[in-house]
């Protein structure tokens, strides 16, 4: 077989893992606090909750350009190789977690952080070796398939999660180490070096700058969205405010660095490549915009649609994931096509055009009511599904391939730390917005609903006066937590057709239909928003450009 089609297979491999693990947890959040004794929806364990999922998140986002550029220094295979041996040692202790409650909580956010580490090796570098191994009339093609690959992932891990987390919860951590292994050994032993190494002294002061910087704004945004004082969030949060501020200037001070080392981490000469800058600015708003449409997606499902549609509370998580598979359907089909046809015409069309279909599908999304037709709303999926998929590979070709040989790596790098960074502040701002929505009408909503099953109104009133984001999260997890808020007591007071429906699968999903409705419409229309600016950066690419040093040939 062609050492590019190794290269291809193996890189695809290693991208579909990383992704599958930075959403399998997603889904398999209730069985796995539920394994380890802990109650996620008790207000001082949301930040456990916060971390399982934004700690793998956080560290690729800061990472992979630190890795890719070291794969440029040293050999982007053999960094590729180290990420696959990490990876595959933190799946295994994930899956033997020894302790319970809090301490179990905190192995897995430890352990979870060292396996975003070895998947940033592979992402950082895996769009590098492709870039080297494939000549440039082949390149959107591979990385075409490489990156539908990693998007779709991300959908793939909440129908595998949902699927494993129903035999046992450390299974969802189990399903990764035969593929880690495999791909170790496969890995080492059939890719090489196509690219030569540039030696040079390592940045420290970038790469120290950089990762404090860009982990201390990712960190604040997450404890942004957890309540403040009286707040419904933590905006307000002097901590907040000055860990975003530090970062900031952290990252100002950053840029100050880059351009005054010999050999800076951060090549920013490259966004004074059209190609580069303008992929990399709409890779950034797709993802913001895609990282909201996913959460947001699984709250509506899990929280609303299904248990009004007979679904168990404890089933949901897993028939979430099965609902979603249309978009998934759309990003397999239109990537490899898009990525094929990005070789022969350039990505300028069919990444703008792919942009607009999928804030198209945001507006029709908005359209819906809250307990829609399925048919409608999966045909919806898949105009997402096949926008993104339009967009994704020639945006990932274009931006790989208008950069110079040597920095192919730390472009690498930079591409996905844009990718990265943008679905992590997307939980933050979309998750702020949707709690805003709520704060503004739930409380009253909770108050009439408890009431007209006969509970007490100074209970009513205590309960709706909780902070929203308890709420949020437990349509996030397809909890009921009606029961939970009231406990057993007051449960016992009333009387049994009350008690019945208020812990029944209807109550809790119609109650908050509306308030979820109304910031379901704020955030689809910023994301509509974003998308119809990411296709006009799109748009102002330029025509195709392939970077090619005079006298080079490429690798073929």
């Amino acid at each position: 077989m062609s050492y590019k089609w190794v290269a291809l297979s193996n890189t695809t491999l290693g991208v579909l893992m990383s992704a599958l693990d930075g959403s399998i947890v997603i889904i398999s959040l209730p069985a796995i606090f539920r394994g380890i004794g802990l109650d996620p929806l008790a207000p001082g364990n949301i930040g456990y909750l916060l971390w399982m999922i934004l700690g793998y998140l956080l560290v690729q986002a800061v990472l992979v350009v630190t890795l890719g550029r070291l794969g440029d220094m040293f050999g982007r295979v053999k960094m590729y190789n180290v990420g696959f041996v990490v990876f595959s040692a933190a799946s295994v202790a994930l899956s033997f977690d020894p302790f319970h409650a809090g301490a179990g909580a905190l192995w897995l956010i430890g352990w979870r952080v060292v396996q975003a580490v070895g998947g940033s090796m592979l992402t950082a570098n895996s769009a590098a070796i492709l870039t080297d191994a494939f000549p440039a009339e082949q390149r959107g093609m591979a990385l075409g398939v490489n990156q539908i690959t990693a998007l779709a992932g991300q959908f793939l891990g909440l129908v595998v999660g949902g699927l494993l987390a129903e035999l046992d919860w450390r299974a969802v951590f189990w399903v990764s180490v035969p593929f880690g292994l495999l791909g170790t050994i496969w890995s080492i032993r059939s890719l090489r070096e196509v690219g030569t190494p540039q030696r040079a002294k390592v940045d420290w002061g970038g790469n120290v700058t950089f990762a404090a910087g860009t982990a201390l704004v990712l960190a604040a945004i997450t404890y942004g969205i957890q309540p403040y004082g009286g707040a419904a969030t933590g905006w307000g949060n002097p901590r907040v405010l000055g860990g975003i501020g530090a970062g900031v200037l952290l990252l100002l001070l950053f840029g100050v660095i880059e351009t005054r080392v010999a050999a800076p981490m951060f090549q920013l000469s490259l966004f004074k490549i059209r190609a580069f800058a303008a992929g990399n600015i709409a890779a950034l708003l797709t993802s913001v915009a895609r990282g909201g449409m996913q959460f947001m997606l699984i709250i509506w499902l899990q929280g609303i649609w299904l248990p009004l549609h007979g679904y168990d509370y404890e089933r949901t998580p897993l028939w979430a994931g099965i609902h979603l598979l249309p978009l998934t359907a759309g990003f397999l089909v239109a990537g490899p096509v898009s990525g094929y046809l990005s070789d022969r015409f350039g990505a300028r069309p069919l990444a703008t055009g792919g942009l607009l279909l999928v804030a198209a599908a945001f507006l029709g999304l908005l359209a819906l009511p809250v307990d829609f037709s399925y048919p409608a709303f999966a045909a919806l999926l898949v105009l997402s599904g096949v926008g993104q998929g339009m967009f994704a590979a020639p945006n990932t070709s274009a931006i790989m391939s208008s950069v110079p040989t040597a920095q192919r790596g730390v472009a690498s790098g930079m591409r996905a730390t844009f990718q990265n960074s943008g679905t992590s502040l997307s939980i933050g701002v979309f998750f702020s917005l949707m709690i805003a929505g709520l704060a503004s009408s739930l409380p009253q909503t909770l108050t009439g609903g408890l009431q007209a099953h006969g509970v007490p109104a100074p209970v009513a009133d205590g309960v709706a006066g909780l902070p929203p984001v308890s709420t949020l999260f437990a349509a996030f997890l397809g909890s009921n937590p009606v029961g939970h808020l009231l406990g057993p007591d007051v449960l016992a007071a009333l009387s049994p057709p009350d008690r019945s429906a208020l812990t029944g699968g209807e109550f809790f999903p119609r109650l908050v239909s509306g308030p979820f409705h109304h910031g379901l419409v704020v955030v689809f229309t910023a994301a509509a928003v974003m998308a119809v600016v990411a296709a006009i950066a799109s748009a102002s690419r330029g025509k195709r450009y392939v970077h090619i040093p005079e006298g080079a040939k490429e690798n073929r």
